[in-house]
């Protein structure tokens, strides 16, 4: 059974930082590629960032390009999202996802992401 746990999500200032993590476990490949979603109150679910297989690729939206980072740590696992810089529009819940599987170069093939975590939620406010 494939399981998503997310943390580190919460209440933090405009300009202050975070970083989500995920652990993954049950997954039957050891390459998979893992990424980042969020969905606001009200508005649709998009992908924030994305890691490829082997780490070597990744993806940002555009409006978090320069100041999230994601990185993974393969032996155990886990995905993470640094988010620096942040503003109230990041207000949303953060889902870690994963299809499960590689998707080689290119890991914006949202519509294949079908594990998901429970999300975390990551509120910007003074």
């Amino acid at each position: 059974q494939v399981q998503l746990v997310e943390s580190g999500g919460g209440l933090v200032e405009p300009g202050g930082s975070l970083r989500l993590s995920c652990a993954a476990s049950g997954l039957t490949s050891e390459h998979y590629a893992i990424g980042w979603f969020r969905q606001a109150p009200g508005k649709e679910r998009e992908g924030v960032s994305c890691i490829s297989d082997y780490g070597g690729k990744t993806y940002y939206l555009g409006s978090v390009k320069g100041r999230f980072t994601i990185s993974r740590d393969n032996a155990k696992n886990t995905v993470s999202l640094q988010m620096n810089s942040l503003k109230p529009e990041d207000t949303a819940v953060y889902y870690c996802a994963t299809p499960g599987y590689g998707l080689g170069y290119d890991c914006r093939s949202w519509n294949l992401y079908h594990y998901w975590g429970q999300g975390t939620q990551v509120t910007v406010s003074s």
